[in-house]
């Protein structure tokens, strides 16, 4: 059997992809076949970017292709990025965060950044019209690689997501948003509730298997529902959307339990990853109602990435005070 620098990481990541599949089956099931054409692209070029760059830096290759850290990063990638969009942007988004976010600091374990959310933000920042653009009705088989493969247009089959359309609203209740806007469920996003629920119930899992701890992803949930509570005024115009709403909305299951969890680019210190997750929670928030983004995760997980050596100072200077 091929060794890896850790032998428990293949063990590992297998169990992170295992508990994605529920999540990505329910985003199949609502998104149609753009994610299965999003997972194969990410991890196409994520895997021929690691055994490039690999060979490049004269390491071996198999080892880390094995690993299946490459692949973890081409799974959150694909489940976040928007259906049928070209395929040269999936392309490039898991090309960069293998490349810059991942083998330019060294390899797996080495990372200051988390990978995924490097591609991801990369992408937002150049292509913004592209990664905003989310399909109304489903396209078919055909038509989903024509949009793909193609020079076909987005603009006449994009909708706006219900966050954007939570942001947008001047005029409408929420009753009224949940009655007329077709992206709209029963407490969040039409489809994304039961997306969201799914990604809870594989992160519930993996907390189980003990593969990481309670202390981010609460703290990152916590963070989303303590602002949005605060800055909830009701069913109004002007409403910024319940806890519940900012819950099962956008990518918050995700991000808590699978992009917040990332050990290396993590803090180390229980508290301080408490308060990692209770930051990007807040922060998500923020960048999803007063910012230029709807959902804002990528830059809230990066922010904290920078925010992280601080953190773990804090959480020991207080271990030796107590």
């Amino acid at each position: 059997m091929t060794q890896t620098a850790d032998p428990r990481l293949p063990a590992a990541m297998g169990q992170v992809l295992l508990a994605c599949a529920p999540g990505l089956l329910a985003l199949l099931w609502l998104q149609g076949w753009g994610v299965l054409f999003n997972l194969l692209l990410c991890a196409g070029f994520a895997l021929a970017s690691e055994a490039l760059l690999l060979r490049l830096r004269g390491q071996h290759v198999l080892p880390s292709l094995v690993d299946g850290s490459a692949l973890v990063t081409a799974v959150l990638l694909a489940a976040a990025l928007p259906p049928y969009v070209a395929w040269w942007l999936p392309a490039i988004a898991a090309s960069a965060a293998i490349g810059l976010g991942k083998q330019a600091f060294g390899g797996v374990g080495r990372n200051l950044f988390n990978p995924a959310m490097v591609g991801y933000a990369l992408v937002l920042l150049s292509f913004p019209l592209q990664m905003n653009h989310w399909p109304g009705p489903v396209p078919g088989f055909s038509e989903g690689l024509q949009l793909i493969f193609g020079d076909t247009g987005i603009d006449a089959w994009a909708q706006p997501t219900v966050l954007d359309g939570l942001r947008h609203n001047r005029s409408l209740t929420v009753e009224e948003l949940f009655a007329q806007h077709p992206g709209f469920g029963s407490v969040g996003g039409r489809g994304s509730e039961w997306v969201n629920l799914a990604f809870l119930l594989g992160g519930v899992w993996l907390l189980q298997r003990k593969l990481f701890s309670w202390h981010a992803p609460a703290g990152l949930l916590g963070g989303l529902v303590l602002l949005s509570l605060l800055c909830w005024n009701g069913s109004g115009s002007d409403s910024n959307g319940s806890p519940l709403l900012h819950l099962f909305s956008g990518s918050s299951m995700l991000a808590a339990f699978f992009i917040a969890t990332e050990p290396v680019s993590g803090p180390r210190q229980a508290s301080a990853r408490l308060l990692f997750g209770f930051g990007a929670g807040v922060l998500i928030y923020v960048i999803r109602t007063w910012g230029s983004y709807p959902d804002g995760t990528a830059f809230a997980i990066l922010l904290m990435n920078l925010a992280v050596p601080a953190l773990d100072r804090l959480a020991a200077r207080r271990e030796q005070v107590a």
